[in-house]
């Protein structure tokens, strides 16, 4: 088949890389969103999936919305059979989305119906998920709510942060979004209808969801670290001044703590939380660089009954 892959962050070139190599379809051009400032210098970036359809010789279209009536005229020109998606970032019309004989295949980090939204892998952790992975589904004009053409599991482990999983995610998804392509193309593959019951929302985390309530079970303290990292990261407050939590460690035994309360040892640092402490491993004071927290802590110098939060 003829496509236009649409797509932006990193997370979606592990895909585009799988359809140019799989020698099977044309990727005729890239959709992705526009040009964005980056940097202490604030000037213009393209987009990870951007510089790899440019190294590899292939046309790039970044509308700044995907009804802008040039752009859907270019891709009439191309006449593609399928758009498949990864992370593009921006909502298609009906207009758009009738232009592909296909239609547009979304790869989405979830078991759909299961956390329809931005932020699939994110909120997956956050709910203590044991198991989720990625469905390729038809775009509609609803949420996620397209039929799905396929499916794959993946294990959330223990101690994994929500970069961890989009990462292994984003590769294995590329298989099954070649896969579906191949499907399409030779007629073996149909989309079925999602559940009506299991469905969940994953909306975008807001920096106030990454904040870390140490009143609350150390188990959730620990699941918001993780779920939050790389983005937008965990934190906390400490002498009013706002303190990333890059990683925790869960220690059952321990329970003389207050919620917040700080305790330092020569090489740990120890918090309180709702259920028992947990140690503080990794910290990121504000315009400063990740530390081991027991460095942090000793040159904080943390006082008896101070506290986080």
């Amino acid at each position: 088949m003829k496509l236009v892959f649409a797509g932006t962050p990193e997370v979606a070139v592990p895909a585009l890389d799988a359809l140019i190599a799989s020698g099977r379809h044309e990727v005729a051009a890239v959709v992705t969103r526009p040009d964005a400032p980056a940097g202490r210098g604030r000037r213009l970036v393209a987009s990870p999936v951007a510089e790899r359809a440019e190294e590899a010789g292939i046309e790039v279209l970044k509308p700044v919305r995907p009804r802008d009536p040039d752009f859907q005229a270019r891709l009439r020109e191309i006449a593609p059979d399928c758009c498949p998606v990864v992370a593009y970032g921006a909502l298609l019309p009906k207009s758009a989305l009738d232009i592909p004989r296909h239609g547009w295949v979304n790869l989405h980090f979830s078991l759909l119906p299961a956390w329809r939204g931005a932020a699939p892998v994110q909120h997956s952790i956050l709910a203590g998920d044991q198991v989720t992975g990625a469905s390729t589904f038809r775009i509609e004009e609803g949420l996620d709510t397209g039929p799905v053409f396929g499916v794959l599991t993946e294990e959330i482990r223990p101690t994994d942060t929500s970069g961890d999983l989009l990462t292994r995610l984003a590769f294995a998804g590329a298989g099954l979004l070649a896969a579906t392509m191949d499907g399409i193309e030779d007629g073996t593959l149909r989309a079925v209808a999602q559940a009506a019951d299991g469905v969940s929302h994953a909306p975008k985390i807001t920096v106030e969801d990454a904040r870390i309530d140490w009143s609350a079970p150390a188990m959730r303290a620990d699941r918001v670290v993780r779920g939050c990292t790389p983005a937008p990261g965990a934190w906390t407050l400490f002498r009013g001044e706002r303190l990333k939590v890059v990683s925790l460690g869960l220690l059952p035994a321990r329970t003389d703590l207050a919620p917040g309360e700080l305790a330092a040892a020569k090489n740990n640092v120890y918090v309180g939380t709702g259920s028992h402490a947990a140690e503080l491993l990794w910290v990121q004071p504000q315009g400063k660089k990740p530390m081991r927290a027991a460095d942090w802590a000793r040159g904080v110098r943390i006082a008896a009954g101070e506290r986080l939060g």
